[in-house]
């Protein structure tokens, strides 16, 4: 094996749609070592387990991480339990609820599960950082925090913007930084990976590592996906996301939702699709692809093409999909924005109030209907004994039952 043409085929896997890499000689270097004592690289992935899903947002990374594995690295997977209870705030404008220890338990559970969709379990080490942090004494933490200073804290954009909008920054979220930058020093990680949003972290992180007399980490950031609102980047709290182990039919849904603009930036980042032959494609059937692409890989070849069949067969022929979700309502009226919002159809009630004002909803009679879907108007109405079909937007089907 020629080690150095080792070393740049690898260095092209690393830097295949990397946005920050910090620094290309450490790295390089990093690789070298590794290849000659045939020694795996440590790369290192923390998520705080905020929410119980993980979401297609998060895969950009996992799946680079994957790619990694198959040069033979080792990812360490960082559940972050302890860091969990403070919230990381790269990017927020507002305060992070504090989650209780059941709630961060709870969602820790499927985490694991969920990843190892993607990464090679039997190169994955999976650590929860409360194991070191939950024997640290108040002195060996306050050491830790001396170990910055708060000028170089509030580098941060997000921190100096918060504070000169007056907008509240806790002590807590203050030293997030410096309590996920110390899982790098306790795994001695060679690169870590992150979103861009996550870029002052992991300097932190390589920071640390020399306070601790350890080589300092390369570190490597990735694009924010986009979310199926098209503004903001993927986020549960948001409602804009795609999780992974949704129903292959939500799933396949969603991303039909996904704006033509943003349909290349998913096929880029989510899959392994030569993205100069989709520019060839019409934008239909390279969301058809896109959708069964995702579908078959986290959940079933068979439910790929299941659910594209029954996507073009009620969109493209017209006709109503043979399964509808199924809303009960309270009484002989119906509040149109709260059962669209709590059947989640919508990402939220303004866009509920939207649609209704745009004359996007419409209902049909029951399923056998060959009448045209009557356009409504009004927030509540009335609904039969027999209960009837709406039909939100274009794509959207919702069975109303009394």
């Amino acid at each position: 094996m020629n080690i150095y043409k080792e070393i740049a085929r690898q260095l092209e896997v690393i830097k295949e749609n990397t946005v920050d890499l910090i620094s290309l000689k450490e790295i390089t270097a990093k690789l070298e070592n590794s290849l000659q004592k045939n020694t795996p690289l440590k790369l290192k992935i923390g998520f705080d387990p905020t929410a119980r899903d993980i979401h297609l947002g998060h895969t950009v990374l996992l799946r680079k991480l994957r790619k990694l594995q198959a040069e033979g690295h080792w990812v360490y997977l960082i559940i972050g339990d302890f860091t969990a209870k403070i919230g990381d705030p790269s990017g927020r404008t507002i305060l992070r609820p504090i989650l209780s220890e059941e709630e961060i338990k709870d969602n820790a559970s499927t985490y694991v599960e969920q990843a190892f969709k993607i990464l090679d379990k039997k190169k994955t080490k999976v650590i929860y950082n409360s194991v070191w942090y939950k024997d640290k004494t108040l002195a060996e933490f306050l050491s830790l925090l001396s170990s910055y200073t708060v000028a170089r804290i509030l580098e941060r954009d997000d921190f100096s913007q918060r504070i000169k909008h007056g907008q509240p920054l806790t002590i807590l979220e203050l030293i997030y930084p410096l309590i996920q930058g110390y899982d790098s020093v306790m795994v001695a990680s060679d690169i870590e990976f992150g979103g861009t949003d996550q870029k002052f972290n992991l300097i932190v992180g390589r920071h640390l590592q020399q306070i601790f007399g350890q080589l300092p980490q390369g570190v490597i950031t990735m694009p924010l996906l986009i979310g199926l609102d098209g503004k903001n980047k993927m986020s549960k709290s948001l409602g804009n996301y795609v999780g992974i182990t949704q129903k292959p039919k939500d799933m396949f849904g969603k991303i039909m939702s996904v704006s033509d603009e943003l349909m290349r930036e998913y096929f880029r980042l989510l899959t392994d699709y030569d993205c100069s032959s989709i520019d060839k494609m019409h934008p239909k059937e390279a969301k058809l692809l896109l959708a069964q692409g995702l579908v078959s890989f986290y959940h079933s070849k068979v439910a790929g093409k299941k659910e594209k069949e029954e996507f073009e067969r009620v969109f493209s022929e017209k006709k109503i999909p043979k399964k509808l979700p199924i809303y009960k309502a309270e009484g002989t009226t119906l509040d149109l924005i709260e059962a669209l919002h709590q059947a989640k159809l919508v990402f939220s009630k303004n866009e509920a109030r939207r649609l209704l004002s745009q004359g996007a909803i419409s209902f049909l009679s029951s399923l056998n209907s060959s009448q045209a879907p009557t356009v409504l108007k009004e927030q509540v109405i009335k609904i039969s004994s027999q209960g009837i079909i709406l039909k939100v937007g274009k794509k959207k089907f919702l069975k109303i039952t009394p």
